[in-house]
């Protein structure tokens, strides 16, 4: 069987088990052992457990539970809430402002979960109804955080980022800092647009008459000052080269556990269940597809249909992964195979990996799957999903305008790294 035909089944059964709804990481681990027995008998599964371990043996690796432990802190405790209505009583003299509130918390929360999912769900738990009860049109209520989630897989800290890194041995402190400017232009983007369709619509959640005092403007903000600080801190020791990043998530990590307890007193063992249990869940479950994604990368290169697989998708022009799996998965199966393609071209591979980034973000809100879209629907069921969906695709368009922002103007994501961390050094 030649390499082509080869590849052409593998990306068949591949398809068909991404759509059967099999776990991304036991598909990936099953079909992997499948066609190494299949295609060179069963000696080929001497090297399967060494593969699997050796996609794990990875220092850098720690850093991931470290982030998400942060994100479940976060995500346990009433900070969210807390920094959304920081937000409202700064900005509610805008358009749209409740709005522009959530973009605004989902960016910051972004930098302290790097998880899409945590960030939608934790501020649409408080944005959504509090959007409703003031009479925001329910496609801007949802869709606006379903956008907003997206940020937390490309405003740094991002486990995406760090998958990407892993795979591609890529700097994960340059990646960072290249997904700060394109961060902050598509969160701008998002905003720009729902300011433009709140004042379409002349519609406005507070009296005209209705004003914040500064008292309580500046009493939202003791609560959530200590969490800002701990996204500077990252930062610094990060891009600073005071740290690793698995010592800089280390640290992030417990100081966001103990000002959750301190500052909102979560002493009880329930708390803190769930904060353990949901990291575990999580990390785990990354872990294991990067494992199985590792094993699927070896099946590929042993039977020489890397390269087959890379050229025929450099042909396609297109990708349509989003669509089915998660962005882990889709990171450590695709980037090894295009990132030859890529530098050979030319092209930054971290500029390429923001481009990656956003394309996944696309796929977190886009039909058939479109994750945070069912996130969002779980928290307005009332809400059908179909005008969620709606409510989506002009968010979903700003992606793709953000895309071709960043193909003219590559120099948004590469100038921040270049210029703290000096040019990557061609061999």
């Amino acid at each position: 069987m030649s390499p082509t035909t080869q590849g052409l089944l593998v990306l068949l059964v591949t398809l068909a088990m991404l759509l059967s709804g099999v776990p991304v990481a036991f598909g990936l681990g099953v079909m992997s052992i499948a066609f190494l027995v299949f295609f060179q008998g069963f000696d080929a599964l001497r090297v399967v457990a060494e593969t699997f371990y050796a996609g794990l043996n990875d220092f850098t690796l720690v850093s991931i539970p470290m982030f998400v432990m942060m994100g479940a802190a976060i995500g346990s405790s009433p900070a969210g809430k807390d920094l959304y209505e920081a937000l409202d009583r700064w900005l509610y003299r805008l358009p749209g402002g409740l709005a522009i509130s959530n973009l605004g918390a989902c960016a910051i929360f972004a930098a302290l979960t790097g998880s899409s999912p945590a960030c939608c769900a934790a501020i649409g738990k408080m944005g959504i109804p509090e959007m409703r009860r003031r009479g925001y049109p329910d496609d801007v209520a949802t869709g606006s955080i379903c956008a907003g989630g997206t940020l937390g897989i490309l405003i740094p800290p991002s486990i995406t980022f760090i998958l990407y890194g892993i795979a591609t041995e890529t700097s994960i402190g340059r990646l960072f800092l290249g997904g700060v400017m394109p961060g902050l232009m598509l969160t701008g983007l998002f905003m720009a647009w729902t300011l433009f369709i709140i004042w379409k619509r002349g519609f406005r959640s507070h009296a005209v008459d209705f004003r914040y005092s500064w008292k309580e403007k500046f009493g939202s903000i003791p609560k959530i000052a200590p969490f800002i600080a701990i996204i500077v801190g990252v930062m610094y020791v990060l891009y600073g080269g005071v740290a690793t990043p698995s010592e800089a998530a280390g640290v992030g990590a417990a100081l966001c556990v103990v000002f959750a307890v301190v500052i909102y007193r979560m002493w009880d063992a329930k708390s803190w269940w769930q904060i353990l249990r949901d990291t575990t869940r999580e990390s785990v479950m990354i872990l294991m597809i990067i494992a199985a994604a590792v094993l699927f990368g070896y099946m590929l290169t042993s039977l020489y249909l890397t390269q087959t697989l890379a050229q025929a998708i450099a042909d396609m022009h297109v990708n349509m992964c989003g669509f089915f799996i998660p962005p882990a998965a889709i990171i450590l199966m695709t980037s090894p195979i295009l990132l030859p393609i890529i530098t050979a071209a030319g092209f930054d591979p971290v500029w390429f990996g923001v481009i990656m980034t956003i394309n996944m973000e696309v796929g977190l809100i886009h039909p058939p799957v479109g994750l945070n879209i069912y996130i969002v629907n779980a928290i307005a069921p009332d809400v059908p999903v179909t005008r969620v969906m709606w409510g989506t695709i002009p968010y979903v368009l700003c992606m793709f305008l953000a895309i071709v922002i960043l193909c003219v103007f590559p120099e948004i994501a590469t100038w921040l790294p270049d210029t703290l961390m000096g040019p990557v050094r061609t061999r």
